[in-house]
């Protein structure tokens, strides 16, 4: 159980307290409302970009990462599709510098012309060796054009191509940091031996001052139900021939999340799961396998992947993750199974209560995909679900007519 309060200050900063005895680290996460889906189709790239200009400096701090590290602290971020993510953690007597530092950045960035030259030359060079130069690194990309035509989820973190990154004007990125990084745009989140009242006087003092700038806020376009069947077959230099199936599934907050869930980890949760134990070790036709879900705040999807074998076709590859998917659909899911999931699942939900980064950054998006109390009820909503449950989400979810098939062929193979 985690245990928290929540304030906002009047100029729309959620701020988000948790008292940690145990630690003499403090914890100090910001999230902002930001990711990929906020993006212009024609623009794509942005908030990805932002997170490396976050680190560039401010005009009062040119360099941010010297006072963290004067501090004793560490730091870093992330960007998905829903939303960006900065942490720092740090002893808790100098909480004060990591206050100090996200709420100068939150307004007062330097988007000098050579700041974002600078970056942009970085993220494109991201771009080109992380996913246009690097063996299956397209694949996402190629996925996520398949599956998704109208949501913004049909295109990655990266964006759609480095030139939309490259043709960035000055004044669009300083529009997209005007629109976006705001106090009522973002979640300050504390875990720290510190009073929770104490962490509000702090984040007053820090971010109060700052004023905030509310703009409309977007209409995210949603995915029509998929109709039918879809398949891409390419063929690149690869070691190896790979499947992916894919399936639209619930949003983040729907009960089918948490039955996706379960079902990635019967299938996949280890060496000793139905995939490797059937598919590797029995049948031998892949030399790796997985099941999981993408977890997106909207409308997400679960994925089949598999590496074949030399020795094994695509069409017999294929067709054995479909007699896996009948087998769940018939329910012939057994209570080990079952219990094994859910003790896995507990057990960790309850070591990630241990880490003062981990409270911080959950209650943060906990808080952001709408349900913060969430963060303490998902361990009884997994102990709730059934056998009976997994196989009716298998039945709705794992149909031929809202599957999307890659096959990515390795050229030796042909």
């Amino acid at each position: 159980m985690i245990t928290y309060s929540k304030h906002t200050l009047r100029n729309g900063l959620t701020v988000i307290a948790n008292r940690d005895h145990t630690s003499r680290l403090a914890a100090v996460n910001i999230l902002y409302r930001v990711g990929a889906r906020n993006e212009n189709p024609e623009r794509t790239g942005l908030a990805h970009l932002f997170e490396h200009l976050m680190f560039r400096g401010t005009h009062a701090v040119p360099d941010f990462d010297t006072p963290v590290q004067m501090a004793c602290g560490e730091n870093n971020a992330f960007t998905n599709n829903d939303y960006t993510d900065f942490y720092i953690t740090l002893p808790v007597d100098n909480i004060d510098t990591a206050l100090w530092l996200e709420s100068d950045r939150m307004q007062g960035l330097n988007l000098s012309e050579e700041a974002i030259a600078i970056e942009k030359r970085v993220v494109i060079e991201e771009f080109r060796q992380r996913y246009l130069n690097q063996p299956y690194g397209d694949i996402n990309m190629l996925l996520r054009n398949m599956v998704y035509t109208t949501h913004p989820y049909r295109w990655a973190t990266i964006g759609l191509s480095p030139d939309h990154i490259a043709n960035a004007s000055t004044e669009e990125i300083r529009a997209f940091y005007d629109r976006f990084y705001q106090p009522s745009n973002a979640i300050l989140s504390v875990s720290a031996d510190i009073p929770q009242e104490r962490v509000f006087e702090l984040a007053e003092k820090w971010f109060g001052g700052l004023e905030d700038k509310p703009m409309p806020a977007l209409t995210i376009p949603q995915e029509p139900q998929q109709q039918s069947a879809r398949r891409l077959e390419v063929e690149r230099d690869v070691p190896a021939t790979m499947i992916i199936i894919v399936f639209h599934m619930g949003d983040r907050l729907s009960r089918d999340f948490f039955l996706g869930d379960m079902t990635s980890d019967l299938l996949a949760g280890g060496d000793s799961a139905r995939l490797y134990e059937r598919l590797i070790k029995r049948k031998r036709l892949f030399a790796s396998v997985n099941a999981y879900i993408s977890g997106d705040v909207d409308c997400g999807t679960f994925c089949f992947t598999g590496q074949l074998l030399p020795s094994a076709t695509e069409a017999e590859a294929e067709a054995a993750f479909w007699e896996e998917i009948r087998d769940l659909q018939e329910g012939n899911i057994t209570d080990y199974e079952l219990e094994k999931v859910k003790n896995k699942f507990e057990a960790n939900t309850l070591f990630g209560e241990l880490n003062v980064m981990n409270k911080a950054m959950n209650l943060g998006y906990y808080e952001m995909i709408g349900d913060l109390g969430l963060i303490n009820r998902e361990v009884e909503i997994y102990r709730s679900l059934g056998s009976d449950d997994v196989a009716d989400f298998s039945r709705r979810v794992f149909t031929p007519q809202n599957s999307s098939t890659l096959i990515y062929r390795a050229k030796s193979q042909q």
